[in-house]
């Protein structure tokens, strides 16, 4: 699996680039934007899953590019995490309009894709980055009677099952929730220690 993770990957990357069923390729074509299908480590232990690209992201095709990955790129940072180690990712690969938040159809045509990144990197550790991407990822790993509100579930993890062994799932705040309220950004900085506490890094 590791030898041809770049080219599983990339297979990953021309199905999203040609995805004309999706409602947001209209979207993609008439803005002269990009997917942004993901970044980092291909063999990363720790793979952070936010939910869908924002206006910087979409602009250059990378995630968290913008004034959340600022935040993002500190919260890292403070846990002696270096970004190119991990792998970072959305589980919707094309900006909804208007940032809205993404609908239940637009996860349901680009989750395989996630799932498919998943199974070729194999983290050791799924860092959720906000309640659509937890809530997708609890749900994936059969997680369901686990799942509460991210109110409560911010900054603690839960153990699941893959077909390469267990991982932890560690759910946070989306960090664009730190951007104009200091305490919710001080709350990201707590929560992101659990990584170092439990030797997740």
């Amino acid at each position: 699996m590791a030898d041809n993770r770049d080219e599983l990957l990339r297979a990953i990357k021309d199905e999203v680039l040609a995805l004309e069923a999706s409602p947001l390729y209209n979207e993609r074509v008439s803005h002269g934007v990009f997917p942004v299908i993901g970044e980092g480590s291909h063999t990363a232990n720790i793979m952070f899953v936010g939910e869908a690209p924002g206006k910087n992201e979409a602009k250059t095709g990378r995630p968290f590019a913008g004034a959340a990955g600022k935040i993002l790129d500190q919260l890292l940072v403070s846990v002696g995490i270096n970004r190119p180690d991990v792998y970072i990712t959305n589980i919707v690969k094309d900006r909804p309009p208007f940032n809205r938040d993404p609908l239940p159809e637009e996860i349901i045509i680009y989750g395989p894709f996630l799932d498919r990144q998943i199974d070729i990197i194999q983290p050791k550790v799924i860092a959720t980055l906000g309640r659509f991407s937890m809530e997708y990822i609890i749900r994936k790993f059969g997680l369901e009677k686990e799942l509460k509100p991210i109110s409560k579930m911010h900054g603690t993890s839960v153990t699941a099952q893959t077909s390469y062994g267990p991982i932890e799932i560690v759910a946070f705040y989306h960090p664009a929730v730190a951007i104009y309220n200091q305490h919710s950004k001080e709350t990201l900085f707590e929560d992101f220690k659990i990584l170092q506490k439990h030797k997740l890094i």
